[in-house]
C-alpha cells in the first residue's frame, strides 16, 4: 500500500506528527504502531505509581489544551486519555494503524521511496517519521542464573497486574524514575521488599496538587488562563535549567534535597546508603515525597553490593548474602542509545541506521541524518532534557519537518538528507556546548553512550533549541538523485510486492 508519509509510534511524537501534518494540510499520511492503542509509553507502562514528573500544563501539545487536568503533576491513566483523547479530537483515528509492528525500514535508492514490511503488511511511503520514541524498549540486564529462578520476572515497563504482590518477598532491581514511584506503592503490601540499589538518587520534594473544579471551570471558559498558566510555568522550568548548564548552581537544591533526606530517614546507616556522591543533574533527578520514607519500613531492605548470581529462591549479592524472593521487578529503564528500533531503518545503500550510529548517535538538529533520505527523527540524538517538557522538543522539530515539506513541495524535490558537513558542525557545536554542563563532571548514566559522550541531552535551555529549529536550511541539504540501477534487496522487495 502507498502512503505519501509513514510515521512509526503512536505515542507522544507520533501522534503530534500527525495532527501537525493534517493541520498543515499534508493529509496522506499513516501512523503504525505495534500495541492494541495509541499512547506509546503511556500506553505500556502501568506500575503502580506511574505519573509524571513535569507538570500536566507543560507536558501537553501547545495546540490541546486539557483543562481537565486533575492534578498539577498528572498520573499515568491521565495522560494516556489525553492522548486517546487528541486522536479524536483532532479526527486521525483513520489514520492509525494498530497492531502494525515495523518490522523493517528500507530506502529504496530507485524508486526514492521507504519500503516498510510491518506485521500488517507491506507499506512504500515517500517521507518516513520516527517517532517510536526512547522509552520503549525495556533494558533487561544480563542476569546470570535467571532462567533456574522458581518465581516470577517482569519489568516495570510490563507490569504483571495478574501477579499479586500481597505477602510475596519481592526483590526490585534499580533505582530509577520507574523504581522511585512503584517501590512506595507496592511496600505496603509485600512480606519482604529488598531494594538492589547501584547507585542512589538525587531527589527533590513532589510540589503537587490538585487543581480544584473551580480551576477548571476557569480554564474552560478563558482558554488565555491556560495559556498563560503554561507561560508561567515555561520560564520557572527554564530558570531550572541553569543549575544543569552551571553546576555550582543546583548547591541550593542539593542542600535541599540531603536536609530532607535527613529528616526523612533517620537511621545514619541507611541514610549514608542514599546519600548521592556526585553533581545533581550529572543523572536524571528524581522527584518524590514518599520514596525516602518508604525504605525505613522494617519490611525494607537496601542492598548496594553488586548481584553476582540468581539462584532458584532468590539473589545473592557480591557480598556473599543470599536474598531469599519469589518475585524479581527490574526497575532497568530502557535501551535509550542502543535502541533496537534504528537497526531496522536502513538508509541509501543498505546501512542500517544503528551500523551509521556506531559507536556514537550523530543527526542534524537532532531531527534529520545523513545517509537516509527523506527520515525525520523524532527525539533524536542530544533532545532529551533534563529541566523540563521533552513535548517541547517535539514540537519544534515537528516545526522543523513542516519547513522540509514544504520546501521540497514547492520546489519539486523527490528528497532530501543532511550534509555530512552540516551534521558535523552541529555535532560539535553540541559537544561544545557540553562543556562544562552537570553532564560532564564524572558520573555515569543512561545519558552516555559506550564512549562516555552525552548523546541524549541538549546542553541548553529548550527556547534555544526552539530557535535553532525555527527555519529550515537548504544550504546544509543535499537534493538526493534517483539510481536507476536496482540492487537485489530492491528487485526481492519488488518481486514481493
Amino acid at each position: 500500500m502507498e502512503t505519501d508519509i509513514a510515521i512509526v509510534g503512536a505515542g507522544f511524537g507520533g501522534l503530534g506528527a500527525a495532527v501537525a501534518l493534517q493541520r498543515a494540510g499534508f493529509t496522506d499520511f499513516l501512523v503504525f504502531d505495534r500495541g492494541d492503542e495509541v499512547g506509546g509509553t503511556w500506553r505500556d507502562n502501568t506500575y503502580p505509581g506511574c505519573a509524571c514528573d513535569v507538570p500536566s500544563h507543560l507536558y501537553s501539545f501547545s495546540f490541546a489544551p486539557n483543562p481537565r487536568w486533575s492534578n498539577t503533576f498528572s498520573s499515568q491513566p491521565e495522560i494516556w486519555d489525553y492522548l486517546r483523547d487528541c486522536v479524536d479530537r483532532f479526527g486521525i483515528r483513520p489514520k492509525v494503524r494498530l497492531r502494525h509492528e515495523v518490522l523493517d525500514a528500507r530506502w529504496d535508492d530507485q524508486r526514492q521511496r521507504w519500503l516498510l514490511r510491518t506485521s500488517g503488511g507491506d507499506h512504500t511511503a515517500r517521507v518516513l517519521i520516527c517517532a517510536a520514541g526512547p522509552l520503549s524498549e525495556p533494558a533487561v540486564p544480563d542476569l546470570p542464573g535467571v532462567d533456574d529462578f522458581a518465581g516470577t520476572v517482569f519489568h516495570s515497563a510490563r507490569w504483571r497486574h495478574d501477579h499479586d504482590l500481597t505477602g510475596r518477598r519481592v526483590a526490585v532491581i534499580g533505582t530509577g524514575a520507574s523504581a522511585v514511584q512503584f517501590v512506595p506503592e507496592i511496600q505496603p503490601a509485600v512480606e519482604r521488599l529488598t531494594l538492589f540499589q547501584r547507585s542512589p538518587a538525587w531527589i527533590m520534594p513532589r510540589r503537587s496538587r490538585r487543581i480544584s473544579r473551580v480551576e477548571q471551570a476557569a480554564f474552560r471558559a478563558l482558554p488565555g488562563a491556560q495559556r498563560a498558566a503554561r507561560a508561567g510555568l515555561y520560564l520557572v522550568r527554564e530558570g531550572m535549567g541553569l543549575g544543569f548548564l552551571h553546576p555550582a548552581v543546583n548547591r541550593l537544591a542539593s542542600r535541599l534535597s540531603l536536609r530532607t533526606l535527613r529528616r526523612q530517614v533517620t537511621d545514619p546507616a541507611l541514610r549514608d546508603k542514599l546519600t548521592p556522591r556526585y553533581a545533581m543533574g550529572c543523572k536524571r533527578v528524581l522527584i518524590s515525597n514518599d520514596y525516602w520514607p518508604s525504605l525505613t519500613r522494617p519490611n525494607v531492605d537496601v542492598v548496594t553490593a553488586g548481584i553476582t548470581r540468581i539462584v532458584l529462591d532468590g539473589l545473592v549479592s557480591a557480598d556473599g548474602v543470599h536474598h531469599r524472593a519469589d518475585t524479581i521487578i527490574l526497575g532497568t529503564g530502557f535501551h535509550v542509545t542502543d535502541s533496537p528500533v534504528v537497526r531496522l531503518i536502513h538508509g541509501r545503500g543498505g546501512r542500517n541506521l544503528g551500523e551509521a550510529w556506531t559507536p556514537s548517535m550523530h543527526a542534524y538538529r537532532g531531527t534529520t541524518i545523513n545517509g537516509f533520505p527523506n527520515l525525520f527523527f523524532l527525539l533524536g540524538p542530544n533532545t532529551g532534557l533534563g529541566h523540563t517538557s521533552v513535548v517541547l522538543m517535539i514540537e519544534a522539530q515537528l516545526r522543523l519537518v513542516l519547513a522540509a515539506l514544504r520546501h521540497m513541495r514547492a520546489k519539486g524535490i523527490p528528497a532530501i538528507e543532511p550534509t555530512a558537513e552540516a551534521q558535523r558542525r552541529w555535532t560539535e557545536r553540541v559537544d561544545q556546548k557540553m562543556t562544562g554542563t552537570v553532564w560532564q563532571t564524572g558520573c555515569s548514566s543512561w545519558y552516555l553512550d559506550a564512549t562516555g559522550r552525552n548523546t541524549t541531552i541538549w546542553p541548553g535551555f529548550a527556547t534555544g533549541f526552539r530557535l535553532r529549529l525555527r527555519r529550515f536550511r537548504p544550504a546544509d541539504h543535499r537534493v538526493v538523485p534517483a539510481d536507476r540501477t536496482p540492487n537485489e534487496t530492491e528487485r526481492e522487495h519488488a518481486d514481493a510486492v
